[in-house]
Parts: C-alpha cells; sequence; structure tokens
C-alpha cells in the first residue's frame, strides 16, 4: 500500500456515482475523455486560431479543475494549441483505480497522457500542486517539455504560512471526513466565497457570473461521493512530496529541470509564501520571474492577461516555439 492509499480506496473508485450536474464549459470550449491504463481523464480544449501551433497543457492545483485555466486558455490560442487536464479524482475525472493521489501518481498520469496523445513536448502549464506536479514531469522526462511556466507552485517550506496549515491538516486521517461532518450544513455559496477568500488576493476581482459559475460547480462536487476523498490523499500526497529528501525531493528535482522556465509569485498569495520565489528562481536553472504584488494563490485567473503576456516574453525569448 503507498504512503497516500487508505483502505476502502478500490471500493470508493468502483461504487456507482449517482447522478450529477454537467460540468461547466465556457464557449468556445470542448471536452474529451481520455481512457489510460488505470484511469481516465477529462481533458478541456479550446481550438488554436490556426494549425500547426505547438502543444500546450495546463495542469490545476488542489481542489481545483481544468476550468482554472479558461481565463488564460483563450489569451493565448494564438500562439499555442492548448489543452487543460483534469487530474484524477477532480473536475470530471474520476479517481484512478489504484488510489494513488502523490505528487508523483499525478505526475504519472500526465505523462501517461502525454506519451499516448504523442503531442509532446509541450509548453507544460501548473499551479500549486500542479506546479509541482509539472516541475516532477520536467524533472524526469525532459522530452515531454518544451518551456514550463509555474504558478505559485507547491514546493517545501521550512516555515508554512499559517493561513495554509488549515489546507495541510486534511492530510492527517480522519480530518478531511470530520471536516466534512462539521461543514454539512455550509452552502455551496458560502464554500465557494471562503475558497475565493482564500485563493484570490483580492475577491472583489471575480465578476458576479463567474461566482455563479464557481457556485454551481460546488454543488456539482459535493455530490461526487469521492471529493473529501481526493482531497485528502491529494494534501497527504503534498505533505508526503514535502518530506521527501534526496534525488526525490522536489527542490532537486526543481534543480534537475533543463526548460525554460517562468515563475508566477503572488504578494498575497495564502498557501504558497511569496517570500519562496526567490528560492525558485535560483532553484530552476534557467528561470525567469514574475512578482504580483496584488495576486493571491491563482494569478492565472485573477490577472490572466500579465500571465499571458510573460508566457509570450518567455516564448519569443525562445524564437517562438
Amino acid at each position: 500500500m503507498s504512503s497516500t492509499e487508505l483502505p476502502g480506496v478500490r471500493a470508493v473508485a468502483a461504487a456507482v456515482s449517482p447522478a450529477v450536474g454537467t460540468v461547466g464549459v465556457a464557449e468556445g470550449e470542448e471536452l474529451r475523455s481520455v481512457a489510460l491504463p488505470g484511469l481516465t481523464l477529462t481533458v478541456r480544449s479550446r481550438p488554436p486560431e490556426r494549425t500547426g501551433l505547438p502543444p500546450a497543457l495546463y495542469v490545476h492545483g488542489l481542489g481545483g479543475s481544468s476550468q482554472n485555466w479558461s481565463a488564460l486558455m483563450p489569451l493565448l490560442q494564438d500562439v499555442v494549441d492548448g489543452e487543460a487536464v483534469d487530474l484524477p479524482g477532480f473536475g470530471d475525472s474520476p479517481p484512478p483505480d489504484d488510489g494513488n493521489y502523490s505528487v508523483t501518481g499525478h505526475a504519472r498520469a500526465v505523462i501517461r497522457f502525454l506519451d499516448a496523445d504523442g503531442r509532446g513536448p509541450v509548453h507544460l502549464f501548473g499551479n500549486s500542486l500542479g506546479g509541482a506536479v509539472a516541475t516532477r514531469v520536467a524533472a524526469v522526462r525532459p522530452d515531454l517539455v518544451r518551456t514550463l511556466t509555474l504558478v505559485s507552485p507547491a514546493l517545501p517550506e521550512l516555515r508554512v504560512q499559517r493561513s495554509a496549515v488549515p489546507t495541510g491538516l486534511l492530510a492527517a486521517p480522519g480530518v478531511a471526513g470530520l471536516f466534512a461532518r462539521l461543514t454539512r450544513d455550509w452552502s455551496a455559496e458560502d464554500r465557494t466565497r471562503g475558497v475565493t477568500a482564500l485563493c484570490y488576493g483580492d475577491p472583489g476581482r471575480v465578476s458576479e457570473p463567474g461566482f455563479r459559475a464557481a457556485v454551481a460547480e460546488m454543488e456539482r462536487r459535493m455530490e461526487l461521493p469521492y471529493f473529501w476523498d481526493a482531497m485528502a490523499r491529494s494534501a497527504r500526497g503534498i505533505v508526503d512530496a514535502y518530506t521527501l529528501g534526496g534525488q526525490h525531493g522536489l527542490w532537486r528535482q526543481a534543480e534537475r529541470v533543463l526548460a525554460p522556465t517562468q515563475l508566477v509569485y503572488g504578494g498575497r498569495d495564502q498557501l504558497v509564501s511569496y517570500r519562496m520565489a526567490r528560492k525558485a528562481a535560483a532553484a530552476y536553472r534557467d528561470s525567469r520571474l514574475l512578482t504580483l504584488p496584488d495576486a493571491g494563490h491563482v494569478a492565472m485567473m485573477e490577472y490572466p492577461e500579465v500571465v499571458a503576456q510573460a508566457f509570450r516574453e518567455l516564448l519569443d525569448e525562445r524564437g517562438g516555439s
């Protein structure tokens, strides 16, 4: 049994899911399901403006989904052929057969998808947990990655911010279930406001239609029987990754990344400390650093135009491919 596997996972994964609401799809987006050995992934795409553009893959963070990239993807469809993946157990992707939600497990899912799809090497984007996953992919399979763009990547911190502690506590056995019971009377609006306050530097930047769409997605997720299980196991996967040393440590793997890397950090990030930006810039050997003092944890949702411009500059430095 892996360090992130809990008893009964196969029973949970095999259970027949009740009917739930449909996942949101923005105008111009398409969804497809990709069956791979041991897992099935939902992939969100936006047709590029012309054929022949280099491929890009977007990987979301803990508790997120491919929808987290819906604001950024249309801003780059003239320079990349973009797809965003729902990691196993998140978004519209069912849990993995083996119940492995570790960073390595998620990275393996991304690698399997890229190998099967034959689209690599890609411009790889990652936020939070997705940033750790993307780092591991780039370190172990450099042939699959053209460039790396990391928004508040979840890399080990010596002193974790106090505001990030509750998220880390989800990794403790029984805590997710306890929290689910204690908050069973919370409305989807209450939960969405809480997530927005935690992830955004300024929650006021969320439009009313955007908030309503997020509430609808929260309602859909809460109907999934594996929602808390996926959250708890993935949180434990992050904690486990933070404690790994040697060649498997995330900072050591960041040093092994060969791809040109764009780092984006928010000054109001309550989950990944702003003070880690300089350390990250030193760790990735070919890196550029963008710091946004007013951004929170999801700069690609808060300031998509700025993040898009940073990627364009990275692309220009590489000759546009």
